[in-house]
């Protein structure tokens, strides 16, 4: 099977997250051919809560062990400007050897190489194949891949490993396996101190000095020097504000916003313990929240991550770098449940204007893919 045909036809479904767009009815009809068993699974916020319901898409053949999962998202982040593209963003064109539009790279020429992969081994594979396919990737996750996994679990589909398509390459298809992430967590501090004028600075108590001394106690110092798979940890400050449009008067409140990014020697946990004891040691009223969209994950380097080194030497002819940079995936979820890895296609087009992928590394990734199959499941072939 040749992925070009079912990427273009993903490309021109309009999934911009949340809205499925006909991509994941693109899926059921190649897959359910192929012996899969296709479930739509739509999740979405309490009634009476905002939000938008989600669609999503897991598709299972076989029930032995092991189980082998590919995961993705179909959804796309908007094109913007359209003077910005060449070409219809959704039209799927093929110019110079590319296939262009959205959703080329990140991440329907991922799927499109899986399903190709698979439509080309035998049925009689040892263990069981799935796919796990949200619409909820790019926007907040939350009734997407998180919600897939609790039903998946539910209904005894746990694998035991998974293999997420992102375009995880960074020059060349194959030089880097993904087998972590960090974690990310965002903060927000209001320390409050007490107004007054600002020629009388002993009748007040300026929060923004306060706050200035807390920034620094925690900028001042790395979070730590990296670890064995894993760059530095970060502490960014992203926001400073007092809203004061006076210049005679010291303010009553000040806040600030950080972004945290963390390797695996700190948790979400550790680190608001830490953003505490650096507030407290202010001594003044504050209130600190705090959100962590993922914590940090790391697949150890044995049998399965081996496999896809080997695959990937075989079909492409060099030996992939891995590596636990970059932001976050829902790879971060998938973590909680079985040892799991990003190798996909190269990203470095994903998200811009003409994004596009070669039509011959697509394929390539077919064929790298279906390697991964074979030696995972001890296919013969």
């Amino acid at each position: 099977m040749d992925p070009l045909p079912l990427l273009q036809d993903l490309i021109r479904c309009p999934s911009v997250t949340p809205a499925e767009g006909g991509a994941l009815g693109v899926l059921e009809a190649v897959l359910a051919p192929l012996g899969f068993t296709c479930t739509r699974l739509v999740f979405g916020p309490p009634e009476g809560e905002a939000g938008e319901a989600v669609e999503n898409l897991f598709a299972r053949r076989g029930t032995g062990a092991p189980h082998l999962c590919f995961a993705g998202h179909t959804d796309v982040v908007p094109p913007g400007d359209p003077a910005l593209w060449s070409t219809d963003p959704f039209g799927a064109e093929l110019r110079d050897g590319l296939v262009m539009g959205r959703g080329a790279t990140d991440m329907k020429g991922g799927i499109a190489a899986w399903v190709a992969a698979i439509a080309r081994l035998p049925r009689d594979l040892p263990g069981s194949l799935s796919l796990l396919i949200t619409g909820d990737e790019e926007g907040p996750a939350h009734y997407g891949t998180v919600k897939v996994l609790e039903w998946m679990a539910q209904n005894g589909h746990t694998p035991d490993m998974c293999i997420v398509g992102e375009p995880t390459s960074k020059v060349a298809l194959g030089d880097t396996i993904k087998i972590g992430r960090r974690g990310s967590m965002n903060a927000a501090i209001t320390l409050h101190g007490v107004q007054g004028h600002a020629a009388y600075p002993q009748r007040a108590d300026n929060p923004i000095h306060r706050l200035v001394r807390v920034l620094h106690r925690l900028t001042a110092t790395p979070l730590d020097q990296g670890s064995a798979w894993f760059e530095a940890s970060t502490l960014q400050v992203t926001s400073f504000d007092v809203g004061n449009p006076a210049t005679n008067v010291i303010p009553g409140v000040a806040r600030a916003k950080l972004n945290i990014r963390f390797n695996d020697l700190h948790s979400s946990a550790s680190l608001t313990a830490l953003l505490h004891a650096a507030l407290e040691a202010e001594g003044a009223r504050y209130e600190l929240r705090t959100e962590c969209s993922g914590e940090s994950f790391l697949t150890q380097p044995g049998a399965f991550v081996e496999a896809l080194s080997a695959a990937t030497l075989a079909v492409t002819g060099r030996a992939p770098q891995l590596d636990t940079g970059g932001g976050t995936s829902d790879a971060r979820f998938i973590a909680r449940y079985c040892p799991v890895a990003e190798l996909g296609a190269v990203g470095a087009t994903m998200h811009k204007a003409d994004e596009s992928t070669p039509v011959d590394e697509l394929r390539a990734l077919a064929d790298l893919y279906a390697e991964v199959v074979r030696r995972l499941l001890a296919a013969p072939g």
